[in-house]
């Protein structure tokens, strides 16, 4: 009787072992070589983590700039497409600028990066209950030091994935 029952949890957990395989990754082509991804994880295509590493996160913009370059055109017509594939997720759009000038002026600078990367994504399809924007002007710099190096990291908007539906 004892050997019955082992057997028949054995049998009931390779089942249920293999009934919980992950096929998702498939579709995307983002399976490492057994074919699954842990959920959450950087090479799932569904998760904040895939979003910030693979897809990219952050636009950089020149100095005293809110208009897109090629590169930033690029980054966000992904993020776009990937927005349009995982409607669970909103984004909160974060503007940022290097330490140079007033506060107020790379508040407003902030803002203007911000909504030019909320417009871009409407404009691909996103919808605008999706998305807020946020200026944090120089407030919140990468790095501090006064060296173009470091204000070019600081130029910037970010996309901030959260889950959770829209309000309209």
């Amino acid at each position: 009787m004892k050997r019955i029952a082992i057997a028949t949890l054995v049998v009931g957990a390779l089942t249920l072992s293999a009934c919980s395989k992950n096929r998702l990754g498939d579709q995307y082509g983002a399976n490492g070589a057994s074919g699954d991804f842990v959920a959450g994880s950087p090479s799932d295509p569904r998760s904040p983590a895939y979003f910030q590493q693979t897809i990219g996160d952050r636009v950089l913009f020149a100095v005293d700039q809110s208009s897109i370059n090629p590169e930033g055109i690029d980054l966000l017509t992904k993020q776009a497409a990937w927005l349009m594939e995982n409607t669970a997720y909103t984004a909160v759009i974060e503007g940022h600028a290097d330490e140079q000038g007033t506060r107020e002026y790379n508040l407003a600078l902030g803002a203007r990066r911000a909504s030019a990367v909320q417009n871009f994504l409407i404009e691909r399809g996103v919808a605008p209950n999706r998305l807020q924007t946020v200026s944090y002007g120089k407030e919140r710099p990468l790095e501090i030091c006064s060296d173009e190096l470091c204000y070019a990291k600081n130029r910037r908007a970010v996309t901030v994935l959260a889950a959770g539906a829209a309000t309209s």
